[in-house]
C-alpha cells in the first residue's frame, strides 16, 4: 500500500508541476480523490483515529508527490522554453483526454440541472480574460526572477496566483501550473524554484512570496472549494469544465509568456506525436486504476 500510495502522489506532483490536469485530476483518473478530500478534511478533525489515518494516508502521499515534484522541476525547467511547441502540443493532449473522464465521472451530477451549463461558459471566459488582460505577457514574465524588480504590485499577484494555483491543485480539472501559465508566471516560478533548489537565493524572494500565496490558499480557498464541492457539485463541475476547456487557450498562448517570447502555438508548430501522448498518458493512468484497485481488494 505504500508503495501505490508513494506512486500516486507521484504522478499528481507530474501533473501539478506541468500546465495540463491537475493533480486532483490524476487523484479522480486514479480513483482516489473523495478519499483525498475526505483526507484533508480529517486532518484537522476532532476524532483521533480519523485523524491518524488521514495525516498517515496524505504523508505517504506527500513522500511521493515532494519527489515527483522535484525531479519534475528540474527536468522541466531544462526543457521547457526549448521544447515549448512539443510540450504545449502534449499539455493540449492531456487536457482533451481529461474532460471526457470528467465528464463521465461526474455525468449524473451535471445530468441533474442542465442549466448550470453556463457554468462551463463561465469557466472559458474566465480564463480568456485573465490570459488576453495578463499583464505579465510579452517575455515581461522575467522580471520576477529579478529580485530588484519585485515591486508590491507584483508580489501582490504572485502571492495571488500561488493561492489560486494551490486551489486548482486539488480540483478535478487544471492544474495549478496551468493557472500559472494563465497568468503568465509559470517559466518565471518553475526557474525560480530550479535555482533555488541549485543554492541560488537571489530567486529566494520570488519563491517565498509565491509559498506565502500557497499558504493562504490552503487556509482560505481550498475550504472555501470543498464547500463549492459539497453545496454546489453540479455547478462547480461545470465550471471545472469550462476552466479547462478555456486552459486550451492559455496553453496556446503560453510560448508568449516566455522570457525570450515566441509566437503561440499554430498548426505547423502543433506536434502530433507528443499530442498523441499526451492522450496515451491518461489512457494509461486508467489502466493503472484497474491495477491500483486489484492489489487493494
Amino acid at each position: 500500500m505504500y508503495i501505490i500510495n508513494f506512486i500516486r502522489g507521484f504522478f499528481m506532483a507530474v501533473a501539478d508541476s506541468v500546465p495540463g490536469v491537475s493533480g486532483g485530476t490524476i487523484a479522480f483518473v486514479l480513483g482516489f480523490y473523495d478519499k483525498f478530500i475526505k483526507s484533508l478534511r480529517n486532518v484537522v478533525s476532532k476524532d483521533k483515529e480519523k485523524r491518524k489515518e488521514a495525516i498517515l494516508f496524505l504523508g505517504k502521499i506527500g513522500i511521493g508527490w515532494t519527489v515527483g515534484i522535484i525531479l519534475s522541476v528540474l527536468f522541466i525547467a531544462s526543457v521547457f522554453e526549448e521544447h515549448i511547441y512539443q510540450i504545449s502540443s502534449l499539455f493540449i493532449g492531456l487536457i482533451l483526454a481529461a474532460i471526457p473522464i470528467i465528464i463521465i465521472e461526474e455525468l449524473d451530477t451535471l445530468k441533474q440541472k442542465y442549466i448550470d451549463a453556463i457554468f462551463t461558459l463561465l469557466g472559458i471566459v474566465i480564463v480568456f480574460v485573465i490570459t488576453y488582460f495578463n499583464p505579465v505577457v510579452n517575455g515581461n514574465s522575467g522580471i520576477v526572477s529579478d529580485i530588484d524588480n519585485v515591486t508590491f504590485g507584483l508580489a501582490v499577484f504572485v502571492i495571488l496566483a500561488g493561492m489560486i494555483a494551490i486551489s486548482a491543485m486539488v480540483l478535478p480539472g487544471i492544474s495549478g501550473s496551468t493557472v500559472l501559465l494563465i497568468f503568465g508566471l509559470y517559466a518565471s516560478i518553475i526557474n525560480a524554484i530550479k535555482e533555488l533548489l541549485g543554492f541560488d537565493f537571489s530567486y529566494f524572494l520570488v519563491v517565498f512570496l509565491f509559498g506565502v500565496g500557497i499558504l493562504l490558499g490552503i487556509v482560505i480557498t481550498i475550504p472555501t472549494v470543498k464547500k463549492a464541492l459539497e453545496k454546489a457539485r453540479g455547478k462547480t463541475m461545470y465550471l471545472i469544465i469550462g476552466l479547462m476547456i478555456g486552459s486550451l487557450y492559455a496553453v496556446v498562448m503560453g510560448p508568449k509568456t516566455l522570457e525570450i517570447p515566441k509566437d503561440a502555438l499554430s498548426i505547423q508548430t502543433f506536434s502530433i506525436i507528443f499530442f498523441i501522448l499526451g492522450i496515451g498518458l491518461i489512457i494509461g493512468l486508467q489502466y493503472l486504476k484497474i491495477y491500483f484497485e486489484k492489489q487493494e481488494q
